[in-house]
């Protein structure tokens, strides 16, 4: 079944980032005279009600979320790392005050905060949405890099690495990531999927990309709009 599952995922990623050559038609082109067709062969997943071809818009649309997945998942993971290590190896009062610094920004609704965030930015764009996801969804990895690096910063391996004047980077490179890293994979890709859902949410309301870039979730936005007016294929 895992296998099974990671084939599917890995052909959608690969049909999104040939897009270009599996659709022979463009995500912005308009054709009146095909507005609201059925799925056909020439449209095998139907058109909107703009003429524009849904399995275009669709592999188009899956380059946009998945890039803003992948490049949150890095923001959130590199900070989530250096936080929880700075936690783990920080004293007693300085680690707590860091945790509950990381559970306040917990409490706060993400949605509302990435709006608040995104308005400081200026212009939505695929980039300014998928850092400031990113921004917005590391604080539950660096809890688990915290207790981890609780774990090993007392080993000897650690300590004669410091007695040896190793740095902070040096230490999380050679020691800690290797020691962490699979306990923190999962919450990695959960943390991607996230933020495909949160682009995807933010879209279907209206307050994520601008119309004229195409993603999941404003592909989700058009479907709830046609199914009112029967064109059940979107």
């Amino acid at each position: 079944l895992s296998k099974t599952a990671f084939c599917t995922l890995l052909g959608i990623i690969i049909c999104c980032g040939l897009a270009g050559v599996l659709s022979p038609y463009s995500p912005e082109m308009m054709d009146s005279s095909a507005a609201s067709v059925a799925p056909c062969i020439a449209h095998p997943f139907g058109t909107d009600p703009m003429g524009r071809d849904l399995l275009t818009l669709i592999l188009y649309g899956g380059r946009a979320s998945l890039l803003i997945g992948l490049i949150s998942g890095l923001i959130s993971t590199a900070i989530a790392v250096v936080y929880g290590t700075v936690s783990g190896l920080a004293g007693e009062w300085i680690s707590d005050l860091l945790m509950r610094f990381s559970e306040l920004i917990m409490s706060l609704p993400q949605i509302l905060l990435i709006l608040f965030l995104q308005a400081l930015w200026g212009k939505t764009t695929v980039l300014s949405l998928a850092v400031i996801i990113g921004l917005t969804g590391w604080m539950q990895i660096a809890k688990v890099v915290r207790s981890e690096v609780r774990q090993i910063r007392g080993s000897d391996y650690v300590l004669a690495v410091k007695t040896m004047e190793g740095g902070f980077w040096y230490i999380l490179w050679r020691h800690f990531l290797p020691n962490f890293i699979s306990s923190i994979m999962f919450m990695v890709v959960t943390n991607i999927g996230q933020a495909m859902i949160t682009e995807s949410t933010l879209s279907f309301l209206g307050l994520g990309l601008p119309l004229t870039m195409v993603s999941w979730g404003s592909l989700l936005s058009m479907s709830q709009e046609a199914m009112l007016s029967g064109n059940w294929w979107m």
